[in-house]
């Protein structure tokens, strides 16, 4: 059986001691404040967690950069030279043209590369969710499955990533275009938090609202509760926005009421978070088909 190496982007948002025990490569993407640029490493080794969300509370503008070819052939390259084959899983192609540079890549690769196999996933999935698709993936690897049955995996269940999240600053939300200036006015003036999720087609899109954070909260931990398959043994992942506090609140809040073996917290990285903003709160899980969760 060929090994293979899985190859992913820095939109996992896993922890680095994660991506190391899982063996993965992940390639950094990037973003820039005030015309100086910073890879997103796990290792935060160009820019700390906590650096950034200082930045954004001073209200410094900060925008981001999708994978271009070139980013996925040398991450590529230097595994098939190695005799390794690829598995490239992407953020959403809905929210980033990192996969169809992926795409692209593959494509010259395979012609330079004949005997190897390079197998694409689009995700369809943002932040830890991603991260969650990814962490299968390796615990697949790790047990020996091949990689067109790992890929197989991933296609078949990629829709059972559920993603919740609220975010503390609608006006993060407007910037992207994900909420009109006017909604995001009143929004704020009335205390209004919105509940989003990623849809099957990748893209970001609202359910709900609460009236206050910690009612947007409690509404997620329902919808869990309500969409969540087999929850006995599920490790569930949740990231912040540098609100560690409320995330560990709200991780307590999970395991009191469901089954769940374990609940990972981690920050929201800076690619994610330029979009999302300070005091984001996501949380990913299997559970039903997104259109019906």
């Amino acid at each position: 059986m060929a090994k293979f190496r899985i190859v992913t982007d820095s939109c996992i948002d896993l922890p680095a001691s994660m991506v190391s025990d899982l063996g993965i490569e992940v390639i950094p993407m990037t973003v820039t404040v005030e015309g100086r640029s910073y890879r997103n490493f796990p290792d935060e080794r160009e820019i700390k967690s906590e650096v950034f969300y200082d930045i954004l509370r001073s209200q410094k503008v900060t925008t981001t950069s999708q994978l271009n070819p070139a980013d996925h052939e040398a991450a590529m390259t230097k595994w098939l030279d190695l005799g390794y084959d690829i598995l490239s899983i992407s953020f959403s192609s809905a929210l980033s043209g990192s996969y169809q540079s992926a795409v692209i890549a593959a494509k010259e690769l395979r012609e330079r590369y004949p005997e190897r196999r390079i197998v694409l996933v689009d995700s369809l999935c943002a932040s830890m969710g991603q991260g969650l698709l990814v962490t299968h993936a390796a615990r697949l690897q790790m047990a020996n499955h091949p990689i067109d049955t790992v890929a197989q995996w991933l296609e078949d269940n990629k829709q059972k990533i559920c993603h919740l999240f609220t975010v503390a600053d609608l006006n993060h939300l407007k910037r992207g275009g994900r909420l009109s200036a006017g909604k995001a006015f009143i929004g704020t003036l009335i205390q209004l938090k919105p509940i989003l999720h990623v849809d099957e087609k990748g893209k970001l899109v609202p359910i709900g609202s609460a009236r206050g954070r910690r009612h947007a909260i409690n509404r997620m931990i329902d919808r869990i509760a309500e969409t969540i398959e087999k929850p006995e043994g599920q490790t569930l992942f949740l990231s912040h926005g540098d609100c560690l506090e409320e995330a560990l609140e709200m991780k307590l809040k999970i395991m009191e009421r469901l089954p769940v073996h374990d609940v990972v917290v981690h920050t929201i990285g800076p690619v994610i978070g330029s979009h999302s903003g300070v005091g984001t709160i996501a949380v990913f899980y299997l559970g039903k088909e997104r259109s019906q969760a």
